[in-house]
């Protein structure tokens, strides 16, 4: 039995997929092939900062991924940088090389290509913040859900 809730779960992962490819495909188009597309997106959060693998973490959501894993094979391509940090030896600060720089424009070109295909089709501005309003809603009720006192909570409905 199919509800709203499902319906938009199943959405959700399905349109996060779709992303992943038109990013596999531009990376494709391009001729890149030493880098997938849940590591160009990895590469993409980076951006300009200079940051942990564990901010990294925690500022992405890396579906099924092993940031760890994927920042190793950023190294060892060329795309990311990797130095100790100073104050804490344990950790581990990566920022782009200019390879990653360069791969960071060819997003971000993707994404300002998209951003004006859209324009005058029915994903008007205020359509997609309304979509953003609704899944941060989401976002908001699983981490809820995913809290200790928020999974107790399930059981208080009585």
């Amino acid at each position: 039995m199919s509800t709203p809730y499902f319906d938009a779960i199943q959405l959700i992962e399905r349109l996060h997929r779709y992303f992943l490819d038109v990013v596999k495909v531009e990376l494709d188009r391009k001729g890149i092939q030493d880098i997938n597309n849940v590591q160009a997106m990895i590469l993409y959060n980076i951006g300009h900062d200079e940051m942990t693998v564990g901010e990294l973490t925690l500022r992405g959501y890396y579906l099924g991924s092993n940031v760890s894993y994927n920042v190793k094979k950023m190294g060892e391509n060329g795309y990311i940088e990797q130095e100790r940090s100073v104050h804490d030896k344990r950790s581990i600060r990566v920022k782009l090389s200019a390879k990653g720089k360069e791969t960071y424009k060819l997003l971000a070109d993707m994404f300002h290509k998209h951003e004006d295909k859209i324009k005058g089709t029915e994903l008007s501005d205020d359509r997609m913040l309304e979509a953003i309003k609704t899944m941060k809603m989401f976002e908001r009720f699983w981490t809820s859900q995913s809290q200790f006192t928020g999974l107790a909570s399930l059981d208080d409905d009585e």
